[in-house]
């Protein structure tokens, strides 16, 4: 294990949680820490620089998101190998020592971030406060392995209310993020599935499935989502979807698919779709898209969800709702220990019930709007731009330019005006290659994250790219 010698300025600009990331990420890349290397706990981290937990945690999952680290459920935080990431410094020979140059990026759109200037720390003090002034003892006591029975019975209502899933508080299992449940889901249901995903995808649950030696088989993505036609041709028996706002294209799922994917499942009786219901809150038209696993009657959708965008990243709280004839194969097989504090579900518990949650969603679906509307109506009097797709929900856009303008050219020329973009080449999988997918391969496409930069940062970065992007 390395040890991480940061030198932090309690009383600069910029938070400890960023100082701690920027640290490592530099680390990375310029060798220092080498891949495989594994990192100090979030625990140990915390206690040896004086602060918070919950800031390391913040900044490894920032660079858990970014691809920088990766997390291995009971082993702890390893450097992942760098090649193929966004934007890294060009490294010297290596006998060459002088550092590399500050990154130039003063303004980064990332898709992952969300909005930290408004989280309710006031309110999350304050329910944190109260729950540790019950005196209740059994909150330092080993917890349920499920998860806490009163958080289970919350989430599994507010998901019927909310998303339209149909199950019980017996069905719903909690974890420390999505990598952790999916490696639970990989003891339930062994090791002799295929495992499909849409291509473009969520990387990271790409490389988890990897990790858990599935042989993971990418499927073409339409206008209307994964091609069940592809799907039907290939040897998976398990489809891996984000039906209500696919990552990273934005597609919505219409009907019609949906009920070709559930009919796929039921051909068979191990098939399953997994449902990555990742940002479902944020919607700026029209109602919530109803989730893939409501139009389910045969048991065939493992459902999964996370307060990570919701809520806070370092919150560490994701759901998983089982079929029922799951169930039993998890209490066979349920020997782990639950990997959330009995606190930190006490504290979301409360904040879901004493109506916290729904008012914070309702305040960040507003901002969010509000970062999207600007961000489009700037980016409408950009000439070279010959189309804007996966609006109107979540927090990125995609951004199209015609094919003949490399994304190499307009991610660089956009970092020389301090502006970081990211290119959508990075999401494919089979070696980045495209392989068939029709949708999108004409032109040119760059992803636009906006929630986790200020409005006024959204128009000057826009300037700026404007600026960079009008002579390609």
């Amino acid at each position: 294990m390395y040890e991480l010698m940061i030198e932090l300025n309690g009383k600069g600009q910029k938070p400890l949680y960023e100082q701690i990331y920027d640290y490592i990420k530099t680390e990375i890349q310029t060798g220092a820490l080498p891949f495989n290397a594994k990192l100090p706990s979030t625990r140990l981290l915390a206690k040896n620089l004086q602060i918070s937990r919950s800031t390391v945690d913040l900044a490894y999952e920032q660079l858990v998101s970014e691809g920088y680290i990766q997390s291995v459920p009971c082993k702890g935080y390893f450097v992942c190998q760098i090649e193929g990431l966004y934007q890294i410094s060009n490294k010297k020979d290596t006998d060459d020592y002088a550092m590399p140059e500050k990154s130039a990026s003063e303004f980064d759109f990332s898709p992952n971030g969300i909005d930290l200037e408004n989280f309710p720390y006031n309110t999350w003090r304050k329910i944190t406060k109260n729950a540790l002034l019950e005196d209740n003892r059994e909150l330092f006591q080993l917890g349920f392995p499920l998860g806490e029975p009163n958080l289970r019975e919350t989430i599994s209502t507010y998901l019927h209310q909310a998303r339209g899933v149909n199950c019980l508080a017996s069905q719903v299992i909690l974890g420390a993020g999505n990598d952790y449940l999916l490696m639970i889901l990989s003891q339930i249901l062994g090791k002799n599935h295929v495992i499909a995903m849409e291509n473009p995808t969520y990387k990271q649950a790409y490389k988890t499935f990897l990790n858990l030696n599935y042989k993971v088989n990418s499927i073409a993505v339409d206008k209307d989502g994964m091609s069940v036609k592809e799907l039907e041709q290939s040897d998976s028996n398990i489809a891996y979807v984000m039906p209500s706002h696919q990552f990273p294209l934005g597609i919505v799922m219409p009907i019609k698919r949906r009920m070709e994917l559930l009919n796929w499942a039921l051909k068979e009786e191990k098939r399953y779709i997994i449902e990555d219901d990742y940002d479902s809150e944020f919607r700026y038209k029209g109602k919530p898209i109803p989730c893939l696993q409501g139009y389910d009657p045969n048991d065939k959708v493992i459902y999964i969800g996370t307060f990570s965008k919701s809520i806070a990243p370092a919150i560490r709280v994701s759901y998983m709702v089982l079929p029922k004839a799951l169930m039993q194969s998890y209490y066979e097989k349920g020997f782990y220990a639950s990997t959330v504090s009995r606190i930190d579900q006490t504290i979301v518990d409360h904040f879901i019930n004493e109506g916290y949650y729904e008012r914070h969603l309702n305040k960040m679906r507003a901002i969010y709007k509000v970062k999207h509307d600007i961000l489009l109506n700037e980016l409408k009097t950009m000439k070279n731009i010959v189309g804007i797709s996966g609006e109107n929900a979540g927090v990125h856009i995609l951004v199209h330019f015609p094919k003949k303008i490399k994304e190499e050219t307009l991610i660089e020329k956009a970092k020389a005006q301090g502006v970081k973009v990211y290119g959508l080449s990075d999401y494919y999988i089979s070696d980045g290659k495209i392989g068939n997918t029709a949708l999108f391969e004409d032109v040119t496409t760059i992803i636009l994250g906006y929630a986790s930069i200020t409005e006024e940062e959204i128009e000057e970065a826009v300037r700026r790219v404007k600026e960079a992007w009008k002579e390609v």
